[in-house]
């Protein structure tokens, strides 16, 4: 897939399926991911699968987000292989070739090992089946195919351009056999892709084109050839060095173009902090055992020394280290690992030796969960493209009319004009005709806009920025208004317990209640309320039916009494002087009460996060009006805008998430606002799908689970400046990526088309245009790996 033609051709032949669903296609990644609803057909899924390749002329592989796979080498018959039995907890089996199977499993239910064991095969090298692998098989299929032509082509040049004997015949049939096999074996996949285009899809596209130059001017040279065999010479004689060189530049441009979109996404590639290896820790031997990372279970502690890259998510459990988790923070500074510590998969230990317990396996844990992202990012289409695949899917009928004008017109100047016959008229006709075909290319066109999405979405992530839908990057740069949530967004969200008031009865432990409460909530308060209390040492109260309230608190039962911690307002305990006092001095206040008597009031405090000022600094310099919302109480809320010196009338306390989303809506009023939200919470989620564009700060591993519109994995606000400058670069680029394909393509034509007296683009050189039309747009595309972004 090469060109927005090849795209459209495959998504309409794709959706022509009746069980075929949620159709997506990304240019740069060469795919198209969709839904089979099987229920809609008769046919199974394997031969769907093998329907749809017959139709498209491209792989089809199944993908489940379920479980994990093993792809595994087979001994013998594979279709014998997928029939036997499987252990419980085998999922799915099927066949990716003739050697190699996938075999889908429930990793809680039997492990990869234990699976292995019982079968008679032998486990492919990492990354056999992979995207990188794919890319690179088909970058040096097309080079050796480029090869081939190149070297088959060389000969006929000499025989056209060399100062050789006079021997036409010979020269001639040597120059056949060579463009036949040229036209057979390089140029004849052209052939049923254009085909298949025409019949399942019904359009015409790039490779129609390619197939009516090279075919012309092949078929006229035979047919010289043949007149001079037989002793009546044509007056313009054969050209096989013009299809064999056709051919052989079309290809060249296209291995050119293969190679250089083949770095662009291995530059955003996260592969190289992937870990092949694992060293198996046996604590009853206390020995270790090299495996393939892939053969990890549930359950398995494995070793890490120092200067190893972290194998997957766990937990350590003996041992003390530094780690560089600086692919995550963003800092270089190490980060102290001891017992109890979580570890993240591609983080760089130093020093120290820990043994680490698996909580996440290879194929789902944080790095996985990051490369899904950025895999997702490739499929986004900002509303430009919408204009890019209107205009290129009139591109090649517009060719096809231009080529034909272009035609009728040099037949009519080579006999009204130069006075020539109808047959060498029609000869010089055809060589304007076949160069204006091939010299056009929408390809620039087509990959103007996807080509920047995906490196400004490994930029992006490099700076800690995961982009998850077009508008964010598209729209970014326009952002009006930024507002953002208090607790764990300006705040780090870790709070401690500063002050404590009791009310309670002495037969009653409030701290007991309190810890059996929100033992179970991830709220940030109810987090230091639980270790506040555990440091004491106190026992957990066992609480019936605790259930947390989104923007309010947590409820539970205990001994036929409701149990209720959260805001004052919700508990109606606001005029309390203790809460007042509390509130004075701003810190965040939360009540404990049974039934409705207060029992205790907690006074917590949290602490900004180091580059809030400066950040919120930056973006008034913008002219970009910055707000607060947050469900904490007025005086905590305010005393905080104080600091970082916004207006009162920019500040909202004690709201709830429908009060969060009422705001928005009213900065939204303005067609010309576009409102930025960041917030890090649940009850959140609403303001972040009503604000044109939600940011999600999240400082853990969990990045999969946000459905917003961009996810910050750094615990910094500085990504939200990062998404606004990344935006715009984003943008200037694709606007000279179109400029450059409307230049290229009208000056290429009207060269080709002989629109210039002293200058014309022959057709055997045609073939280049490719190459001259992509590189650039892969180039500027490029240039965003070395912009600076702060």
């Amino acid at each position: 897939m090469t060109c927005t033609g090849c795209e459209k051709k495959l998504l309409k032949s794709v959706n022509s399926l009746q069980f075929v669903q949620n159709a997506t296609t990304s240019l740069t990644m060469e795919q198209v991911q969709f839904d089979l609803d099987v229920s809609r057909s008769v046919l199974t899924v394997d031969e769907i699968v093998s329907s749809i390749e017959k139709m498209t002329g491209f792989t089809c592989i199944r993908i489940s987000k379920s479980g994990q796979e093993l792809d595994v080498f087979v001994k013998g018959s594979v279709q014998a292989f997928i029939s036997r039995g499987y252990p419980f907890g085998v999922t799915c089996v099927s066949a990716i070739d003739k050697y190699t199977v996938r075999i889908k499993y429930n990793p809680s239910e039997i492990g990869a090992r234990d699976l292995l064991s019982d079968l008679s095969a032998t486990l492919t090298p990492p990354g056999y089946y992979s995207r990188e692998s794919t890319d690179n098989v088909h970058f040096r299929r097309t080079l050796y195919t480029t090869i081939l032509s190149a070297i088959l082509t060389v000969p006929v040049l000499i025989l056209a351009w060399a100062p050789l004997p006079e021997n036409p015949v010979m020269y001639g049939s040597i120059s056949l056999a060579l463009a036949t096999i040229i036209q057979i074996t390089v140029a004849g996949p052209f052939y049923p892709n254009a085909f298949k285009a025409l019949v399942y899809a019904r359009m015409i596209e790039m490779d129609l084109l390619i197939v009516l130059s090279t075919s012309a001017a092949y078929v006229y040279s035979v047919i010289a050839f043949v007149y001079e065999a037989r002793g009546f010479p044509l007056a313009t004689g054969e050209f096989f060095e013009t299809s064999t060189l056709l051919v052989t530049l079309i290809m060249v441009g296209r291995t050119v173009s293969a190679f250089a979109r083949q770095k662009a996404l291995e530059t955003i590639s996260i592969q190289s902090l992937r870990v092949s290896k694992a060293l198996l820790f046996h604590p009853v031997s206390n020995n270790t055992e090299e495996i393939d990372a892939r053969l990890l279970q549930y359950g398995d502690r494995f070793r890490i020394l120092p200067d190893m890259k972290v194998v997957t998510d766990g937990i350590v459990e003996s041992g003390e280290t530094e780690m560089d988790e600086s692919m995550i923070t963003g800092e270089a500074v190490p980060v102290l690992k001891t017992k109890g510590s979580n570890v993240i998969a591609g983080s760089l230990n130093s020093f120290g030796m820990v043994v680490v317990k698996v909580t996440r396996l290879p194929g789902e844990n944080f790095l996985s969960d990051i490369s899904d992202m950025l895999d997702e990012a490739k499929f986004i289409k900002p509303k430009v493209q919408e204009i890019a695949n209107r205009v290129a899917s009139y591109f090649t009928p517009f060719i096809l009319i231009i080529t034909l004008v272009v035609f009728i017109i040099w037949i009519a100047i080579e006999i009204a004009i130069r006075h020539e016959s109808a047959a060498t008229a029609a000869t010089a006709a055809m060589t304007y005709a076949i160069s204006t075909l091939i010299v056009s290319c929408p390809c620039a066109i087509g990959l103007a806009v996807p080509m920047v999405v995906v490196v400004a979405s490994g930029v992006a992530a490099k700076h800690g920025v995961i982009l998850k839908s077009a508008f964010a990057i598209e729209s970014a740069r326009k952002v009006t208004h930024v507002v953002f949530d208090k607790t764990g967004t300006l705040t780090q969200g870790k709070f401690s317990v500063v002050r404590e008031i009791y009310l309670a009865r002495g037969d009653i432990s409030p701290g007991s209640l309190a810890l059996g409460l929100m033992s179970n909530s991830k709220h940030p308060i109810a987090l230091a309320i639980g270790a506040h209390f555990k440091q004491k040492g106190v026992a957990a109260t066992t609480i019936e039916g605790a259930v947390s309230l989104v923007g309010k608190g947590v409820q539970g039962k205990w001994n036929d009494h409701v149990v209720r911690a959260g805001n004052p307002k919700w508990l109606n305990l606001e005029d309390l002087p203790a809460v007042k006092s509390l509130f004075s001095s701003g810190l965040t206040v939360l009540c404990l009460c049974l039934d409705n008597d207060p029992l205790a009031i907690f006074g917590l405090e949290d602490s900004l996060r180091p580059d809030v000022p400066e950040v919120i600094t930056r973006l008034q310099q913008r002219n970009i009006s910055v707000s607060i919302l947050s469900g904490d109480n007025n005086a905590a809320v305010h005393s905080l805008a104080l600091k970082l010196g916004l207006p009162a009338s920019h500040v909202r306390a004690q709201c709830s998430p429908a009060d969060k989303q009422h705001y928005i809506r009213t900065l939204l009023q303005s067609p010309e606002h576009t409102v930025l939200f960041c917030g890090d919470g649940t009850n959140d989620a609403v303001a972040l799908a009503h604000a044109s564009i939600g940011v999600h700060m999240n400082e853990g591993t969990d990045v999969a689970s946000s459905a917003a519109d961009a996810v910050l994995l750094r615990p910094a606000l500085s990504g939200i400046l990062v998404l606004m400058d990344l935006s715009a670069a984003f943008h200037r680029r694709v606007c000279f990526n179109f400029g450059w394909a409307f230049v290229y393509n009208v000056f290429a034509i009207l060269l080709a088309g002989g629109a210039f007296v002293s200058a014309r683009i022959p057709p055997q050189y045609a073939g280049l245009g490719e190459l001259v039309s992509v590189l650039p747009v892969v180039a500027i595309a490029m240039q965003l790996r070395w912009s600076k972004f702060e």
